[in-house]
């Protein structure tokens, strides 16, 4: 399985690395079978994070027709309400991040790697919001940050307030260090529980939560 984490300007790293590290251990665990690369949509290049002084490199290009999995992170910036800012502050927050990578590439690869049966797309955290902005997720339950609910409600997708939300090809993840969590699952979903319990003892983390899905029966009170 070829693991593609995607870089854009002022991605947030731990969106990136917590669940590379995941899906890296499990490659070591089973000799191979799964492959982790660092790719953006412009192809190799230094991409800056959202944190000053911290940048990844991207490897290769974002390439869903080579993708069994791709993950999209969110980002890191200015966390004060972009109203009360002035245009070029609000450029600087994470709305205003996530917005930029709507004149990029991203959105319509993002869009070919939902629209192929054999890949798999996950987002942590504010990487959900992309696919919202973009329209990519209309009518499909997701799991964003908090603060960015509104957003994913106005790009027609349905919140769920969940640490990590499946639904079938499409896995997502809320808050930054969910993306511990949402990686597991992928592992013990595509490769099996035995090496996510291995993996789990090397990180020493054990996942939180219930990851929720559109499965069993449905709670007749809401809670």
């Amino acid at each position: 399985m070829l693991a593609q984490f995607v870089l854009f300007d002022g991605f947030d790293p731990l969106d990136v690395v917590a669940p590379y590290e995941v899906l890296h251990c499990a490659g070591q665990l089973t000799a191979g079978a799964v492959r982790t690369e660092l790719v953006s949509a412009e192809g190799p290049r230094e991409v800056p994070s959202g944190l000053a002084g911290v940048s990844l490199r991207a490897v290769a290009a974002l390439a869903p027709e080579r993708a069994d999995l791709v993950v999209l992170p969110g980002a890191v910036g200015d966390l004060r309400d972009p109203a009360e800012l002035s245009e070029a502050e609000a450029e600087r927050t994470i709305a205003g991040i996530l917005r930029r990578t709507l004149d990029t590439a991203l959105p319509r690869l993002a869009g070919a790697a939902l629209a192929r049966p054999d890949t798999l797309v996950a987002t942590v955290c504010g990487g959900s919001l992309i696919l919202a902005m973009a329209g990519l997720v209309r009518g499909r339950p997701v799991s964003t940050h908090p603060m960015g609910r509104e957003v994913l409600v106005a790009g027609g997708a349905e919140h769920v307030d969940a640490r990590v939300v499946d639904d079938g090809d499409l896995v997502t993840g809320g808050g930054v260090t969910s993306g511990l969590d949402l990686a597991l699952h992928l592992v013990e979903r595509e490769i099996g529980p035995r090496v996510a319990a291995a993996v789990e003892r090397v990180l020493v983390h054990e996942r939180r939560g219930t990851v929720w899905s559109a499965s069993g029966t449905a709670p007749v009170l809401s809670v």
